[in-house]
């Protein structure tokens, strides 16, 4: 009877363990699929992101090589501008000349004339003229004629240098107005590009908190980097600020490479003093004691991070002169307040690319 009531217990128990065995089968079935469908949807979006950022640095570089020729072509613009002021110059000095020599002629005219008006009248009152003044009055209304030609001819001469100074001035302020308008045009591109490279190296500091682009310089709340009263980066700092350093080795790299052959050309020499400034700020709020033994006040906080980050950027092989570091301290809040939240967004360190 027992062995009976043993056999049926074990019938019952099976059909419940195949159940639970298939249960859980499906479940890791279900598990598995949705692990390929993720791996298969971040590669898509991986890719996706590498071809966007090839394209902006393609754009970059035709942008630096289209910049590159406009330089060449304003130094130029402005060769031709000096040649044409120079010109102008000196035709100033040639107006001045014949303006002077027409003076000076109108004043020889006028004494010819009151001598001839003199003769004139003393021919009338002698009514009589001899050959000798018959002569000297026709060699008067010669020279008179011959003046009066040269005064023409001199006029002429002034009007023409006049209308050639004329086109000339016009010349030159449409060569200016065209390189100052094509200028702009490529500054607002080349703008836009490094705008673009921001919102790059944000995405590479997506994991994050804080991180904005305003104008020309990149923001990261300093919350995100470091501890409290800390200058050293966490380790989720570390890892987020590889993609930075990655950012700017490539710049460094696709500026030598476009400068390969020139680099002690004048017109190269802006390119070449590029820097990524990194400034750190604090917030209003003064040091408390434990700090305070630590660091002197918040500018020197504020400089011992801006020193941590440009240090840790070095050690992933960014270039050292390639980096500068600086502590302004509470001095440049973006905010005002005293709140929690706007002593946050105070704490921070921005990244700027510009020039020595």
């Amino acid at each position: 009877m027992a062995r009976r009531r043993s056999r049926s217990s074990q019938a019952n128990i099976w059909p419940g363990f195949v159940d639970g065995l298939s249960t859980l089968l499906l479940v890791l079935m279900f598990v598995l699929s949705i692990f390929v469908v993720a791996q298969f949807y971040l590669g898509e979006q991986l890719t996706k992101s590498q071809e966007r950022l090839n394209e902006q640095d393609s754009e970059l570089s035709r942008l630096r090589a289209e910049l590159a020729a406009l330089a060449d072509d304003l130094a130029l613009a402005k060769a031709d501008a000096a040649r044409l002021t120079d010109e102008n110059s000196s035709l100033r000095l040639d107006l001045d000349v014949l303006q002077d020599t027409i003076d000076a002629k109108n004043a020889q005219i006028a004494s010819l004339g009151t001598a001839i008006a003199a003769s004139a009248e003393e021919l009338e009152a002698e009514k009589a003229l001899t050959e000798d003044q018959k002569s000297e009055i026709a060699t008067l209304n010669a020279q008179l004629a011959a003046l009066r030609r040269q005064l023409q001819s001199l006029q002429e001469a002034l009007e023409a240098a006049e209308a050639k100074d004329l086109e000339q001035q016009a010349q030159i302020e449409n060569l200016s107005s065209r390189l100052n308008a094509a200028l702009a045009r490529k500054v607002q591109e080349l703008s836009e590009v490094r705008s673009r490279f921001f919102e790059e190296a944000r995405s590479a500091l997506q994991d994050l908190p804080g991180v904005t682009v305003r104008g020309d310089r990149l923001i990261i709340s300093g919350d995100a980097l470091f501890g409290s009263c800390e200058a050293t980066l966490s380790a989720g700092a570390q890892e987020s600020l590889d993609g930075v350093a990655i950012a700017i080795l490539e710049i460094d790299r696709r500026i030598k490479q476009q400068i390969a052959g020139r680099e002690n050309d004048e017109a190269t020499q802006a390119i070449q003093n590029w820097v990524i400034r990194v400034d750190g700020h604090a917030d209003q709020t003064p040091l408390g004691p434990s700090c305070a033994a630590r660091f002197v006040d918040n500018k020197g906080l504020s400089t011992a991070r801006a020193l941590s980050v440009t240090r840790y950027l070095e050690s992933r092989g960014v270039p050292s002169r390639r980096l500068v570091a600086s502590g302004l301290g509470d001095d440049f809040p973006l905010v005002s307040g005293r709140d929690a939240a706007s002593l946050a967004q105070n704490r921070r360190i921005e990244f700027k690319l510009t020039e020595r």
